[in-house]
Parts: C-alpha cells; structure tokens; sequence
C-alpha cells in the first residue's frame, strides 16, 4: 500500500478519537493490520478487468446461454466502509467468441474489491462483459447482505438486496424467464 505509513497514522487517530488507547497490548499492531487488511480489501483499485477478461478469450461456435452462478464476494460500502457480502449470478449468450471460465469470478472481485455501491457493482460487471466479449446478451443479478443495514441503522440482521443488469438478449422475456429460472433453480447436486 502506498502510504502505508500515513494510513496507520489515521488509524492510529482514529482509535483515539473513538476513546481507546492504541498503544495498549491488544491495539499495538492493529494500525499495521487495518492497513494490510484495506491494501487486500481495496485491490481492485490497482487491478483492470478488461486485461483479465482479455487474458482469455477464445473464438467458439457456442451461441447458448453460458451461465457462472454463485460467484461469492466481499465488498465495501461506500457509504459506510462496511462489509457487502454477496453472491453474483453472471450470464452471456456468446457471439463468436467465450471467455475462460475463470476470468469472470476474477473480474468480479476486480470490481468487488473496490469501494462499492450493489447498484454500481452490477452495472460494471454487465458492462465489462458487454464491452469485451461482445456477446448477444448478458446478465448479471448480484444478491448481498450489507452489514450497514445489518449492524448500524435499521439493524435488520435477515434483509438482502437484490440487482440486476441485462443487455441485448435477456431483454427479451424469453432469454430473462430462462437465466431466472436457472438461478433460482435449487442446486440439488453440488460438486
């Protein structure tokens, strides 16, 4: 982390401010942890998901739906720098050309390891895929808690929130109906 030294200050103040005493035995390297810890939780900052998403793409005659579900991530509100945790349901339906599988779990903590709001989240995922790999359609449905809901505010520890972006084909009611029912689909047999 850049400035790593200015960031264990801050944190350093901030445990002040809050009314501890950040050189007490159970505090004295939390300034060097916060620090580590935000360097791995804000990553994406430093990462592009267009090179990772360009890493692997491979011409195909597949025009059916490939679909990635599950895809679990921790982000950061913007609001509140505390935790989303959530899953992403990715979709696209192929024009030429498919990604490797891995890339799009990759591209999505790209974007997930960056300050976040779910809203903006799943617009950049659809648009990252949009862009580079061009199909006929994707979509992409995030489902998150977020522990600003959960543990300040309202304190209601059972909500969950729900996004979705669709492009070209998933517009269709047809494409949407059966990316829906594939993510909403119990997962009877897991690997």
């Amino acid at each position: 982390m850049q400035n790593q030294e200015k960031f264990e200050a801050l944190v350093k103040n901030m445990l002040e401010l809050i009314g501890e005493n950040p050189n007490r035995e159970g505090l004295i390297k939390t300034p060097q942890r916060v620090a580590k810890a935000y360097a791995f939780m804000t990553k994406g900052y430093a990462q592009n998901p267009v090179e990772i998403l360009n890493e692997a793409l491979f011409e195909s005659d597949n025009d059916q739906m490939v679909l990635i579900k599950d895809i679990e991530f921790y982000s950061m509100c913007e609001h509140h720098l505390l935790p989303i945790i959530g899953r992403a349901h990715v979709a696209y339906i192929p024009d030429g050309k498919v990604v490797g599988l891995s890339k799009i779990p990759r591209m999505v903590d790209v974007f997930a390891r960056r300050l976040q709001i779910q809203e903006q989240l799943t617009e950049q995922i659809a648009d990252a895929i949009h862009s580079v790999i061009k199909p006929k359609g994707v979509g992409v449905v995030v489902q998150a808690r977020h522990m600003c809901i959960e543990m300040r505010g309202v304190e209601k520890t059972h909500s969950a929130t729900t996004t979705s972006a669709l492009r070209g084909m998933f517009l269709r009611s047809d494409t949407r109906k059966e990316f829906f029912d594939i993510i909403n689909s119990p997962s009877v047999n897991r690997f």
